[in-house]
């Protein structure tokens, strides 16, 4: 359903039906989807039946921050480094990606898990730097081609006058910064007490996978 929304936001949508579409997600209400599209509407009630508990947040956060760079996109706007990791993280969607894992994992969704990963713990806050920096070194060549937002690589480079490689090797330490924070969380923090031990080392290997297909399909 991510994948989807992303797509929708990235190659589909006209800047009127995405406001419709963005606007219809804030709202969270069936009544929204006879102002969608016809192809929006077989995504969004589908989208409202099966994220049901997560709407006060999660799904909402995602779609305005896609909205986001879509505008960016549009209007030719290169934003700063702050202001880009504040809407990338947040389109990456760690947190919601942690509650259907966990769900996924056959444990009960509890109230103290969601709001465990609906404020942001430093576990979720480092997986989504490392996805979103990562994502960006080995894909942002072809998204700039597709035509996509400006993404970490164009920032850095701008913000600092800095050459694509120089900006590669910046971007490159902050993620292997990431590592140590993940690293650091999973055996130190107090997360396990909250959500159980198997949930943060979960978290871990996805971004070890997410980060080793990345390479692949750059070879």
């Amino acid at each position: 359903m991510l994948s989807i929304m992303g797509d929708t936001y990235d190659s589909y949508g006209t800047i009127e039906e995405l406001q419709l579409f963005t606007d219809a997600i804030k709202r969270w209400d069936i009544d929204c989807v006879d102002r969608l599209p016809n192809y929006m509407k077989l995504y969004y009630k589908p989208l409202l039946d099966l994220y049901r508990e997560m709407e006060d947040t999660m799904f909402k956060e995602v779609s305005e921050n896609y909205y986001v760079e879509f505008k960016w996109y549009h209007e030719n706007y290169v934003p700063t480094m702050k202001e880009y990791m504040k809407v990338g993280t947040i389109s990456a969607a760690s947190s919601l990606l942690s509650v259907a894992f966990f769900v996924g994992m056959g444990d009960e969704l509890t109230p103290e898990i969601f709001n465990w990963a609906s404020h942001n713990p430093k576990i979720i806050v480092a997986s989504s730097i490392h996805g979103r920096l990562i994502g960006d070194i080995f894909t942002h060549k072809f998204e700039q081609e597709r035509g996509h937002c400006a993404s970490a690589v164009e920032c850095y480079m701008k913000e600092h006058g800095v050459s694509e490689e120089e900006a590669y090797t910046e971007l490159k330490k902050q993620v292997n910064n990431t590592w140590k924070n993940l690293n650091y969380e999973m055996i130190f923090s107090e997360t396990s007490k909250t959500v159980g031990s198997e949930l943060p080392f979960r978290k871990r290997d996805t971004e070890e996978a997410s980060h080793y297909v990345y390479e692949l399909t750059s070879l």
